[in-house]
This record gives structure tokens, C-alpha cells and sequence, in this order.
């Protein structure tokens, strides 16, 4: 199994960062995990794209990780000439917003059946609202869901991917909690969004230290890892973003926690399992 983060980015704009995003690969069942912007052109720079996936896995409706879920339901359809259906997976709010997305479409979804003999029809979706504690295969997959917590954001999910003997478990946007836990007990891979608590809190008051009390700071999440037994920790989606010379300062704050190994993810990092 190989993980490819195809977004470690923010909300603030990064040229070198896309959006929230990560697929994983299972041999061909191929496994996208939110969809931040830019997620389309990451994946094929990882070897990807719409047209191979299984599934989108949806961990939560903050903006930053579903604002391309358009692109790829579009690239999607296109692709497959109209002959597939892509089937997407995440909390209950998830169908609403699917279909606002195709409303939003509807103009383009016009225009391209007209041109085109091949597209009889709009994109084929199945989706699928989740909630805690459940499972489901995707092939010879294995997903099992678990709360996480992010609130006011309501409901969020995290995800436990298993194929074979390899397992790894993806939590998006969390504090700490009991559904982290349970999703990483003894994962070969534990990809978790981080903040600098730090950090964060030297700057003006405002917007920015809101988001200090529903993330997992880097140290928590190497708190974690060892309380749940993952081998690795992927740190993505980091606040503020660090530069290449900041990267040993994440990784000895996670390693004063976690002794396992430490993974700073960049756009197109991969972790084979």
C-alpha cells in the first residue's frame, strides 16, 4: 500500500502546498481522502487521477477540504465518458453538498452533453453518508470510520484503511480523542493535521488563534502515536506552514513523544507500507 499526500497545505494560499488531500493506493484500488484545491493536478503528479478512483473518503465540510471535490466529480465524468459512477463516502451533510455542487455544474453539465454524442447524462455520483463505527470494503479494503473531534465543526470522521496486512489510519482535522485513538492503535502509517500551538500563538490576536483549540498540535499528535502504538507519524496540513530549515524543529518537538519514525509531509511525499 502506498500513501500519497496530494495536498499538505492550509486555507492561506501556498504555491508550493495544495490543499488538504491525501490517496492511497492499495495495488489498483486507488483512494482519495478529502479533496482540497489543486487536489486534481496532485494527483497526476502521484501517478493518479479521477478516472481510477474507487472512492472519495470526506472527513469533514470545512472548505480547505472539499473546495476541488467539483473538479474531480467533473474530471471524473469526463474522463469516463459518462460511464462511470464515482462513489463518495463522508458525514451526514456530505449528499447536500454533492448535489450543490452538480446544481452549481448544471450550466457545464448542459453545454458538454450538447457537444458531446458520448454524454447522454449528468455525472454518475453515489454517495454515502457515514457515521461512527462502521465499515465497509471497497474491493479487497477494508474502511472502518470513527468520530473525531473538531467542533463547532459537526460531524467529522476519521478514517482506518487496511489492505492485507498494512493498515493506516487518516484523521484530518482533530483534537486528540478516543476515535484517533482507535483508528491508530498499531497503524503502520498515522497521517494527522498539525498546528505549532506555539507559533500560532505569537501572532495578533485574532482569527488566526481560533484555530488553536480544535487542532492537534505536533506534540500531541507524537503523544498519539505512541499511546495508540502507530510506527509512523505523517504530519500534513501544518500551521504555519514550515520551510525545509524549519523541518527539524517539528521533528525534535514530535520526537521528545514519539520514537517511531516522523514523516514531514510535502506535496507528493510517499509512504509505502
Amino acid at each position: 500500500m502506498e500513501i500519497v499526500l496530494t495536498g499538505t497545505g492550509t486555507p492561506l494560499p501556498d504555491a508550493n502546498r495544495a490543499g488538504p488531500s491525501t490517496l492511497v493506493k492499495a495495488d489498483d484500488t486507488h483512494i482519495l481522502v478529502d479533496a482540497g484545491r489543486g487536489v486534481v493536478m496532485r494527483m497526476a503528479g502521484a501517478g493518479s487521477l479521477p478516472l481510477f478512483l474507487r472512492a472519495v473518503l470526506i472527513t469533514h465540510l470545512h472548505s480547505d477540504h472539499i473546495s476541488d471535490l467539483n473538479d474531480v466529480i467533473t474530471t471524473h465524468w469526463i474522463m469516463s465518458q459518462g460511464n462511470a459512477t464515482l462513489a463518495i463516502y463522508g458525514p451526514p451533510g456530505t449528499k447536500e453538498f454533492v448535489s450543490r455542487q452538480l446544481h452549481a455544474l448544471e450550466a457545464d453539465i448542459g453545454y458538454r452533453i450538447e457537444h458531446h454524442d458520448q454524454l447522454t447524462q449528468g455525472p454518475k455520483v453515489e454517495v454515502v453518508e457515514l457515521s461512527p463505527e462502521e465499515s465497509f470494503e471497497l474491493d479487497d479494503v477494508s474502511i472502518r470510520t470513527a468520530a473525531t473531534e473538531h467542533a463547532p465543526v459537526r460531524p467529522t470522521l476519521g478514517y482506518r484503511i487496511e489492505h492485507g496486512q498494512a493498515a493506516v489510519a487518516l484523521v484530518g482535522d482533530t483534537i486528540p480523542c478516543d476515535g484517533v485513538d482507535d483508528l491508530a492503535a498499531s497503524a503502520d502509517a498515522y497521517v494527522q493535521t498539525v498546528i505549532r500551538k506555539d507559533l500560532v500563538a505569537l501572532a495578533p490576536p485574532g482569527m488566526l488563534h481560533d484555530i488553536l483549540d480544535y487542532h492537534s498540535d505536533v506534540e500531541e499528535a507524537a503523544q498519539t502515536a505512541t499511546r495508540a502504538g502507530a510506527k509512523r507519524l505523517v504530519l500534513t496540513h501544518m500551521v504555519p506552514a514550515p520551510t525545509t530549515e524549519q523541518y527539524p524543529e517539528w521533528i525534535a518537538l514530535a520526537r521528545k513523544h514519539f520514537d517511531g519514525e516522523i514523516v514531514i509531509g510535502e506535496d507528493l511525499t510517499t509512504i509505502s507500507i
